[in-house]
């Protein structure tokens, strides 16, 4: 039986499928699991590196600010139309599963015109154009977010529900924290350890801010571990000390998530399941330039809930950026109140619990009954 996993362009719709396919491939390995993404997208470097088969067309996004460009977005899309015909009379799909992006919209549309059933994996509390089209042909939609299904318009039979973001799931056994800092070279205890990163790209306003910060001089009493991505690394680099930990990458992440107090990041909705997840509290700077905004929705989304604090990037400063991390380290009460509301919006078995309802989905061979999913979905 075969299942299409459509969805990339960036990582924050690729690993989603990924945590779905694995989750799935251990209850059912008989399952052939294939992924369509995009040419020009991340998962042209990440899945030669998965044990999943893999297709790879040439997908445009919507050019909005430069229309003219759309052309390449039409033949693109004429192409892939006809590579995902070629691949359905091979072995039609029991199911398409989008994930989002431009890298899905051509392979759900195909499936929509063939009649193959779909099912969409929604990260953010504000769903993308391709969801927001594709939602009312899915027999299941996956949210990370409730507030997403206000705008959304599924099909009367649909089952939609908010399952958490799929992600690698802490371990069983989560680190003591002491082991944790010890790796990282900090003190066992005393103090307290700030994890900033912007992404695997890294964001230049916030290693300015850092920078500016650590210019300045940091408390005695806070530790830093800093993922600065690629381009931002050889600026900083020499910052680096007993205290201040930096790499273009943390992986694996877990290692930093595991020694922290306070995490200081975008507010993309997979880095926030992970921070949920691993029961830290964070300022999030949502990124201001992400496709309608979604990161402030999802960084507002949070906020409203006690599990963060946002912190717009147009009121990054160096002063500010002290003011609120500072604050939150001298009020333990607040910092813990924070890590509490974070461990209670946290989902870490949403990769399982999407891909037993996908199991159940195609081995029924029909929609489950009409059921319209809350917070306890994924009870």
């Amino acid at each position: 039986m075969r299942i299409l996993f459509a969805g990339g362009g960036t990582g924050g719709h690729l690993y989603p499928g990924l945590a779905i396919a694995r989750a799935l491939k251990s209850l059912s390995p008989d399952l052939d699991v294939v992924f369509i993404g995009a040419t020009r997208g991340v998962e042209r470097d990440v899945l030669p590196a998965t044990d999943f088969p893999y297709l790879l067309l040439d997908l445009h996004p919507l050019y909005r600010s430069k229309p003219w460009l759309n052309i390449s977005t039409l033949r693109g899309f004429v192409s892939a139309w006809r590579a995902l015909g070629r691949l359905a009379r091979e072995d039609r799909p029991a199911l398409v599963v989008g994930t989002g992006g431009y890298a899905s919209g051509a392979t759900l549309g195909y499936a929509i015109a063939h009649g193959i059933p779909i099912t969409i994996q929604e990260q953010n509390s504000y769903p993308g154009l391709t969801t927001r089209l594709a939602s009312r042909f899915a027999r299941e939609i996956y949210l990370g977010y409730d507030e997403a299904a206000a705008f959304l318009h599924p099909r009367r039979d649909a089952w939609i529900g908010e399952t958490g973001n799929p992600i690698q799931p802490p371990p069983e056994t989560i680190p003591g924290r002491g082991a944790a800092r010890r790796k990282w070279g900090f003190p066992e205890s005393g103090g307290n350890v700030l994890l900033v990163f912007g992404g695997s790209q890294g964001s230049r306003a916030m290693n300015e801010a850092m920078r500016d910060w650590i210019g300045r001089g940091l408390p005695e009493n806070i530790y830093v571990i800093w993922g600065t991505g690629k381009a931002g690394y050889n600026d900083v680099r020499s910052l680096e000390s007993r205290r201040i930990k930096i790499a273009p990458y943390l992986s694996p992440i877990s290692d930093a998530y595991a020694a922290s107090d306070l995490a200081l990041t975008r507010a993309g909705a997979l880095t926030s399941a992970e921070l949920n997840a691993w029961g830290i509290p964070s300022v999030l700077i949502p990124l201001p330039t992400a496709a309608a905004d979604h990161q402030t929705a999802n960084a507002r989304a949070l906020a409203a809930a006690g599990a963060a604090v946002m912190l717009r990037q147009s009121d990054l400063s160096v002063d500010r950026l002290e003011t609120e991390v500072v604050s939150l380290f001298d009020n333990p009460e607040k910092l813990a109140a924070l890590a509490r509301r974070a461990s209670e919006q946290g989902k870490p078995n949403a990769a399982m619990v999407i891909a037993q309802r996908i199991l159940a989905l195609v081995t029924a061979g029909s929609a489950p009954q009409t059921h319209r999913g809350g917070k306890g979905a994924n009870a």
